[in-house]
C-alpha cells in the first residue's frame, strides 16, 4: 500500500512540475474580451407581460364553446421565443401563437378556446413555455358552467340496468 501511495505521489509531482511555460502567456486577450461581452449580455433575458393573466367567461351553458385572446409584450432586453403553449386538459386549446422571435418592445397574441364542458365553477391553467428567466409563465381562464336546459334531467336512483 505504501508503494502505491508513493508511486501516485511521484506521478503527481512529475505532472505538476512538467509545465515550464507560464499559462497566462497562452491566453488570447481577444478571446477574453469576447467572453466578457458575451457574459455581460447573458444576463439579459426577455420578459413577457400579459395584458391580462386571467379571463372570466362568466356564466355559460354546458357545451357552449367560447374563446378569448391573450395579448403579450416582450418587456425584456432580448428577443422572446415562445416554444410551446399547453393547457391542463384537452378541453382548452391554445392556438395561433408565433414561434418567431419577438423583439423587445413588440407585442403579439394567442387564442384560447374552451369547449364549455363541465359543471359549476371551472378554472383552466394555460402554461406558456418561453426563453424567459423563469422559463414558464401562466394565464388562466374561468367560467361558471350551467347545465344545459335542453338536456334530459336524470333523477337520482333512476338508473336502468340492461341485460
Amino acid at each position: 500500500m505504501k508503494k502505491v501511495i508513493l508511486g501516485l505521489s511521484a506521478l503527481c509531482m512529475v505532472a505538476f512540475t512538467s509545465c515550464k511555460e507560464d499559462a497566462t502567456a497562452k491566453v488570447n486577450t481577444e478571446n477574453v474580451t469576447k467572453a466578457a461581452e458575451r457574459d455581460a449580455v447573458a444576463g439579459d433575458f426577455p420578459a413577457i407581460t400579459f395584458d391580462k393573466t386571467e379571463h372570466d367567461f362568466g356564466e355559460i351553458e354546458n357545451g357552449t364553446p367560447v374563446e378569448t385572446v391573450f395579448s403579450y409584450t416582450n418587456t425584456g432586453k432580448a428577443p422572446l421565443v415562445i416554444t410551446d403553449i399547453k393547457s391542463t386538459c384537452g378541453c382548452t386549446v391554445p392556438k395561433d401563437w408565433s414561434k418567431e422571435p419577438l423583439a423587445p418592445g413588440a407585442s403579439a397574441k394567442f387564442t384560447v378556446k374552451f369547449n364549455g364542458k363541465g359543471a359549476n365553477k371551472v378554472t383552466k391553467t394555460i402554461t406558456v413555455t418561453a426563453n424567459t428567466e423563469k422559463g414558464k409563465e401562466q394565464v388562466k381562464i374561468t367560467a361558471f358552467v350551467k347545465p344545459d336546459p335542453n338536456a334530459a334531467a336524470k333523477k337520482a336512483g333512476s338508473a336502468v340496468i340492461s341485460q
